[in-house]
């Protein structure tokens, strides 16, 4: 069972609330959930940060044994300080990508060549044999 830390909705329409829970990844958005982490409420007054209450805790812990946050949940921990900033998966970072390309020109490659189109009397030559033409014209 993979755990995720995401967000369920609630509160009514147009009007969003959302709890931040540890659920199984195969359940629905609003299903069943594990535990219940914190909520957080976008809509305030306009002069107000949006309210975000977290278990900090229980939060740690789950991080701990596995459970991957969803991207949203993931910026909301990494607003409270829950979650260290990290380099997005799709990009590498210019160093490592550097670090790659003078590791890959570096190492030397073998390349054996090979002949495309031997004749057969060029493999019976090879082989130490003689040719069945040659037969032919020595007799």
């Amino acid at each position: 069972m993979s755990v995720k830390l995401r967000l369920r909705r609630d509160g009514s329409k147009k009007r969003p609330f959302y709890h931040l829970v540890a659920a199984d990844s195969r359940r629905a958005r609003n299903g069943r959930f594990i535990e219940e982490l914190g909520y957080y409420n976008p809509i305030v007054a306009a002069a107000a940060e949006p309210i975000l209450v977290l278990k900090d805790d229980r939060i740690r812990y789950w991080l701990s044994v596995g459970a991957q946050p969803s991207e949203t949940a993931a910026a909301l921990l990494k607003k409270k300080g829950l979650m260290e900033r990290t380099v997005p998966k799709t990009t590498k970072a210019p160093a490592a990508a550097a670090a790659t390309a003078t590791a890959a020109s570096a190492t030397p490659v073998a390349v054996e060549e090979t002949s495309t189109a031997a004749s057969p009397e060029e493999v019976t030559e090879a082989a130490g044999g003689t040719s069945p033409a040659a037969d032919d014209a020595a007799a």
